[in-house]
């Protein structure tokens, strides 16, 4: 089936995460680097980036966290300087070539409405786990996708930069999927065998979509 909707993750996708995890450094009072040492270390060895907080604070609640950074007027944000570059003009020729377009990834609350006010007029649909009850890579975060899109799943492109949570999950929701490779973890996964033979396309900016797109669709012709 030809893709006719792209529906994009979040972090390392759309938003460059460097300055709010560095964020995170301060806020557990330890140097930038060396919280990025241990957050890379932790990502190649295929476990949960939450385990990077523990290393330094055992027991750590991120929950509980956000709402103290909040509350100390220190919350996570991010806004227009953190996009990547190609983002605007990704999504600006994807529209113009007729495709439907959402974003959906694990996001908080406060994070989904920052998303809804950068992209006001540029996607048909901002979903985020916490409006869902479901996070990646639990296959009902797809399911609930698959939902809202109106589209056959297969019809869709899902777009990360994480194979744990993106691409495999996606792909086993019947979705065609692109591997974005930058970021801790599309840097470091790019080079898992899955990376080629799950992954529709594996690319390194979203300006390179358009044209796959066109081409696989034309193939699908």
């Amino acid at each position: 089936m030809a893709i006719k909707a792209v529906v994009f993750d979040v972090g390392e996708c759309l938003v460059d995460e460097t300055r709010e995890y560095g964020t995170w450094a301060d806020w557990l009072e330890v140097p930038r680097h060396t919280f990025a040492a241990v957050f890379g270390a932790v990502i190649a060895q295929g476990r949960d980036y939450r385990e990077t907080f523990q290393v330094f604070r055992p027991g750590f609640d991120l929950y509980e966290e956000r709402e103290k950074r909040a509350a100390a007027g220190q919350p996570e944000h991010f806004g227009e300087q953190d996009l990547y570059a190609d983002v605007r003009p990704a999504l600006a020729q994807l529209r113009a070539d007729g495709l439907w377009l959402g974003i959906a990834g694990n996001q908080t609350v406060r994070a989904g409405g920052i998303l809804r006010e950068l992209f006001t007029d540029d996607v048909d649909l901002i979903g985020t786990s916490d409006d869902w009850g479901a996070s990646k890579p639990d296959p009902a975060f797809f399911v609930r996708v698959a939902e809202v899109v109106p589209f056959h799943a297969a019809e869709i492109l899902y777009v990360g930069d994480r194979l744990d949570n993106d691409i495999r999950p996606a792909a086993a929701a019947g979705m065609k999927t692109a591997l974005i490779r930058r970021g801790p973890w599309g840097t470091i996964q790019q080079h898992n065998p899955d990376a080629e033979r799950i992954a529709t396309f594996r690319i390194d900016s979203l300006e390179e979509l358009a044209e796959d797109i066109a081409k696989f669709n034309a193939a699908e012709r």
